[in-house]
């Protein structure tokens, strides 16, 4: 079994990637070759897979085949047991216990589930197995593997009866163990239930599920396809349950809105009704258990959808459509039967080739992006093989007559019933003709744009603009770098130099409750999107309101569907869903909650009021009002707003707990939303569309007088905020709004369990702090602030901030202008006392300002000193040193080759950044050299004097997404090569080079043309998955072998697991870096909001690689905003062994940071 929760540790933050494939006799002849063929993929796909420190300890591998009813029919026998005819009778595969008590429990509760569901239990058969060659934890965990063969009862007729009913014994048998809640029950899992299929799978290596399972040598085993699947898990905790396949699919992928997609089954659950399998459906629930993984939980959805009567094909293409938004060429039948089911399931979005067979059909499909790969061959003899790579198995030239591979969203299926292939066209064609989808759609579809109305005026509130502004919290400072900027071009402003201002849970000022969240972001195991080159993908169109019967198969009237473009609505907009009634005569519904209390009631009265809110909207759901409206816009002197955020949290976690949550959709109405992080909150916790009533209203007032320039300001700030959501949804692999909606893609920093549990449930919080009375407190404090009349400096203006660049009254910064002053002049003077004072200063600022490592002290009264001739020589210690990776054009030549040369002539190392490196640089310096003399003169401004031997070339050579200057020859002069999958001020996106920086030397560098602005893209596109991650490190290593390869990661929740997969990948070497690292240029939202501080991700990569033997094999380093001794012998106690410094040497050189 997977290991409990421990540390920083969490056994949910496990990923897997893999190998996929099958193999199919296309006219359904059954045959023991076909076993053997599928066999033969799986081991050719062990490279895809991955072992940990046991080399025979694998992540799973296994196979699925058709029911063999001759070989059952004659091993049963032997029993004394006749089987009924084919398609009669069902075959479950069952893991049980090694506890004999347990495991009688266990089959007691299966027997029982079948007499409950009027079938015939025919009897149980042991399965055979050789276990002599399974890695010891492997055969420690090994269950007792039994079949269970099951008659058809009186009442079923036909195998899809049967297969229903197999489904209802295998779930209810399922709930009624796990509520016996054994110590052995963990064991028990059943691998498949059905007439038709049977699944051999287990912790096992590729050329060992034919070896350990004797079935699948006997030639009577036959079958007419075989699924097989390698798994590659980031941990080594795998565990014979979680190996692939399951009951229909193998998934090679990432399920990226995998928590949103679990949500919204569970929030189903009231609203949900099935003609076909009628008062059964209440036994399924809870359809996905809470710890599964994305691939277990795909799987039980898409069951659900199948056993409510959708043909596989239907249920895979309303899981995982492809991209119909902005698809213009789109055959319209085909666009209007995905548009019909995009209100009734959110997309399972993410990376993900999918094989699945329900023993009739096999098939294959691709996520709309294509991210995942997977290649098909025909042959003359009616055999398809499918695969994650070509060759899989091998077939001579002249019998293939089709070679192809799977494109973005397209399926692929195998009839065997009917002996032919089904294309995507015609399979699809077929699908969306089947009902009048088209006439539908334009009977219940509402664009919220084309409803009439009158333009009514919002209403005007009777609080002065400035007291509500301070009210939630308005900064001089975020008008000026977020908002102006946002309103005049129309994007996202970008900043630079990293994030040295303290968390919100440290911070002595007010923070908003948006602030103690962090995003999260895709790094190595799937790769983020690019919003800009794969713009067909995006989209933010939002269905408000009830969600059609996911199971109405025999959907005659299908509930209306409100749609807008885009979650961020103007006044008009908003006033059109406030009288929606009036203006969709009667369709629509819209019910208002106030989230504003008495500020004399007092922080204590928030949880009581939260609970109200929650049972009036429950209440208001029964009562059947199709839209709620969370509003804050009542706020006055008298009355404080409840945290938006917060308020919409706990009504939509309490839907969903009731099962309503769609039958009514959420509008929040804030005067707290403002820049994208508020709204990708508000978006992710539950909200199908946002007003910010406020922000509009700041936006008109600076142009007052100017309607022509009012309007556009609007129009480019919700266009701003439109680009912003799509680089925060793309940044987690995720394209579509829809998917994005109740996804809870953050983490919590500084929110307290009581607190995270109650309303944010499913929220990662590693690091405690505040609860919800806190919450309300700091709330109170700013509303107390605000109508304050005895504060002289806030009565005619907002506060300055100081969020974003240093103010004396402002909020706290680690770079004060003192800070630099005494660093500069200590490195000047070599003066190792005022060394000391910036030392005092920043350290002191640490335990004032509060980071995490601010907050630890040292034990000197509890430890025995050492002599200091024993501690390593500070002249050893700087060699485990390194600069940051700052390339040639963020910064200049000189800056560049003076960080090399001071750090070879010490013993550290450079890094070129992500810019390439002059070759004239190679050579050791000569006698006499300069410069200027070595790299010429129109390259360097200012000359410097070079000393014989000095080496002028970084170390650390790295390989970013974009590529630039990686040659040949810069792979082979490296000591290291880093591969840059993230970085600290903008994980989960690509570098960006203004053109006006592009000089003629820095195009020659990258291979670029001058004056043409360069940006890396989010993702490497040759690195989807761990494995492809692999097989990357493993061409470095044949460019340069005696170079160490190093992955750079961000600090963030489950970057320890990733570190684990990095590792049994075989790099040499990961960096994980913290939040707050400098940049040349990346938007605010990502320098302020995504990444965690690196004393977590530090922690929890140290704790992960030691729980699974694998620190040894892997040297790790940490940077982000590194300034003293104190900083690297924190880092060292948390378990770094180099550290990297970026800013603080820049600063050394001169850089007076200017903001």
């Amino acid at each position: 079994m997977s290991l409990p929760a421990q540390g920083l540790y969490r056994p949910e933050n496990e990923h897997d990637a893999c190998g996929v494939g099958f193999v199919a006799n296309i006219k359904g002849k059954k045959s023991h070759t076909i076993v053997e063929q599928g066999l033969t993929v799986l081991k050719n796909l062990t490279h895809r897979g991955a072992v940990g420190w046991d080399p025979k300890l694998s992540d799973g591998a296994g196979c699925l085949i058709q029911i063999p009813d001759r070989f059952y029919r004659e091993e049963m026998a032997t029993q004394g047991v006749k089987l009924p005819s084919a398609g009669q009778y069902g075959v479950g595969m069952v893991f049980l216990p090694r506890d004999p008590a347990s495991r009688i429990a266990c089959e007691y509760e299966i027997e029982r589930a079948i007499k409950d569901e009027g079938q015939v239990l025919l009897g149980w058969r042991d399965v055979p197995v050789d276990s002599s060659d399974l890695a010891e934890p492997a055969k420690k965990l090994e269950p007792v593997i039994r079949q269970v063969f099951i008659g058809r009862g009186r009442g079923v007729t036909v195998t899809d009866a049967l297969e229903r009913k197999l489904y209802i014994i295998r779930k209810s048998s399922g709930h009624a163990i796990q509520a016996l809640r054994l110590q052995h029950g963990k064991e028990f899992y059943v691998p498949s239930m059905s007439a038709r299929t049977i699944c051999y799978k287990g912790m096992l290596l590729a050329y060992q599920v034919g070896e350990y399972y004797l079935d699948l040598k006997d030639a009577r085993v036959e079958s007419a396809l075989a699924l097989v699947h390698q798994r590659f898990s980031t941990n080594t905790f795998p565990s014979w349950d979680l190996a692939h396949p399951f009951r229909l699919i193998c998934h090679n992928g990432e399920i990226n809105t995998l928590r949103g997609n679990v949500n919204w089954i569970r929030a189903r659950q009231g609203a949900i009704s099935s003609p076909i399998l009628g008062k059964d459906l209440e036994k399924i629930w809870p359809l996905i258990y809470p710890g599964q993984s994305d691939s277990a939980s795909f799987d039980n959805a898409l069951e659900l959808l199948v056993m409510g009567g959708y043909s596989i094909a239907h249920a895979m293409m309303m899981m995982i459509p492809e991209a119909w938004e902005n698809h213009a060429l789109m055959d319209p039948a085909r666009r209007a039967f995905y548009e019909y089911h995009a209100a009734m399931m959110e997309p399972w979005d993410g990376p993900a080739s999918i094989a699945f067979t329900d023993g009739r059909q096999i098939g294959a499909t691709l996520d709309r992006n294509g991210l995942r790969p997977s290649r098909y061959i025909v042959t003359a003899d009616d055999l398809v093989i499918m695969g994650s790579e070509c060759g899989c198995l091998p077939v001579p030239e002249e019998r293939i007559i089709k070679k192809w591979r799977l494109q973005p969203g397209k399926m692929f299926l195998v009839d065997l019933e009917r002996g032919r292939i089904v294309d995507d066209k015609e399979l699809k064609d077929s699908l969306a003709g089947a009902k009048p989808y088209a006439e539908w759609i334009e009977r219940i579809r509402v664009k919220l744009d084309e409803v009439e109305s009158e333009k009514t005026p919002p209403l005007k509130s009777t609080v002065a603009l400035l007291d509500r502004q301070q009210a939630f919290a308005y900064t001089q400072e975020e008008l000026k770098f977020i908002m102006e900027p946002m309103a005049a071009n129309g994007e996202e402003p970008v900043g630079s130099m990293g994030n040295d201002s303290p968390l919100a849970v440290l911070s002595n000022k007010n923070k908003t409750l948006y602030h103690y969240f962090k995003q999260l972001f895709a790094q190595v195991t799937n790769p983020a999107i690019d919003p800009i080159r794969e713009e067909l993908v995006m989209s933010l169109v939002s269905f408000i309101g009830p969600k059609p019967n996911l199971l109405g198969i025999d959907e005659m009237n299908p509930p209306l569907r409100l749609e807008v473009t885009q979650p961020v609505l103007d006044f008009y907009e908003m006033e059109k869903i406030r009288h929606i009634e009036r203006y969709t005569a009667g369709k629509f519904k819209a019910c208002e909650l106030d989230i504003t209390y008495p500020v004399a009631w007092g922080k204590e009265a928030v949880e009581a009021r939260l609970a109200s809110l929650a049972a009036q909207a429950e209440d208001a759901v029964r009562s059947g009002y199709s839209i709620i409206v969370i509003s804050d816009r009542l706020l006055d002197a008298e009355r404080v707003a409840i945290p938006a955020l917060l308020a919409l949290s706990a009504i939509h976690q309490h839907l969903v707990g009731r099962g309503l949550r769609t039958s009514t959709g959420l509008v929040v109405e804030t005067g707290s939303a403002r820049e994208v992080h508020h709204f990708a909150l508000l978006g992710g916790y539950g909200a199908e569309a946002v007003h910010p009533y406020l922000a509009l209203e700041t936006l008109l007032n600076q142009h007052e007088g100017d309607r022509v320039g009012a309007s556009k300001a609007v129009k480019n700030y919700v266009k701003a905020i439109g680009k912003g959501l799509k680089k925060v949804m793309s940044k987690m692999g995720i394209s579509t709004y829809m998917s994005y909606t109740g996804s809870q893609i953050f983490e919590a920093v500084g929110l307290a369990r009581s607190l995270i549990d109650k309303y944010f449930s499913g929220t990662t919080s590693n690091i405690e702090g505040i609860d919800v009375f806190d919450v309300a407190d700091e709330a109170i404090r700013v509303h107390r602030a605000a109508f304050d009349e005895r504060a002289p400096l806030l009565k005619g203006m907002l506060d300055a901030g100081g969020e974003y660049a240093w103010r004396v009254r402002g909020e706290e910064h680690a770079w004060t202008p003192d800070a630099i002053a005494k660093l500069q002049h200590a490195s000047r003077a070599n003066s190792y006392g005022t060394y000391r004072e910036y030392a005092a200063l920043i350290n002191d600022q640490s335990e004032r300002h509060k980071t995490f490592r601010g907050l630890f002290e040292f034990r000197f009264g509890e430890r025995k000193p050492v002599p200091i001739e024993e501690v390593e020589p500070a002249a050893e210690i700087v060699k485990r040193f390194t600069t940051g990776a700052m390339s040639l054009g963020a910064i200049s030549t000189e800056a560049h080759t003076v960080l090399a040369l001071a750090m070879n002539r010490i013993g550290g190392k450079s890094n070129t950044g992500e810019g390439g490196e002059d070759r004239r640089r190679y050579a050791l310096v000569k006698a006499g050299e300069t410069l200027q003399s070595r790299l010429g003169k129109g390259r360097v401004e200012i000359d410097l004097a070079l000393r014989e031997g000095d080496s002028l070339k970084s170390k650390i050579k790295q390989v970013a997404s974009g590529r630039f200057g990686v040659t040949a020859e810069y792979l082979a002069s490296a000591e290291r090569l880093q591969i840059k999958i993230a970085q600290g001020a903008k994980p989960g996106e690509g570098g960006q080079l203004p053109g006006r920086k592009v000089s003629e030397y820095i195009a020659e560098l990258r291979y670029a043309t001058p004056g043409v602005e360069l940006i890396s893209p989010p993702p490497h596109h040759d690195i989807y998955s761990i494995e492809d991650l692999a097989q990357l490190i493993h061409d470095l290593k044949n460019s340069n072998p005696q170079a160490a390869i190093s992955v750079k990661l961000v600090s963030e929740v489950g970057v320890g697991t990733v570190a684990a997969g990095v590792s049994k990948g075989k790099a040499d070497h990961v960096t994980i870096a913290g939040h707050d690292g400098g940049t040349g240029a990346s938007p605010w939202s990502s320098i302020k909001h995504a990444g965690t501080p690196w004393e977590l991700g530090l922690a929890e990569t140290q704790q992960t690689l030691v729980l699974n033997r694998l620190r040894g094999r892997i040297t790790v380093e940490v940077d982000g905003q590194l300034k003293t001794g104190r900083d690297v012998v924190i880092g060292a106690i948390l378990g770094a062994d180099e550290f990297g410094f970026a800013t603080a040497p820049l600063v050394v050189e001169g850089c007076i940071m200017m903001r």
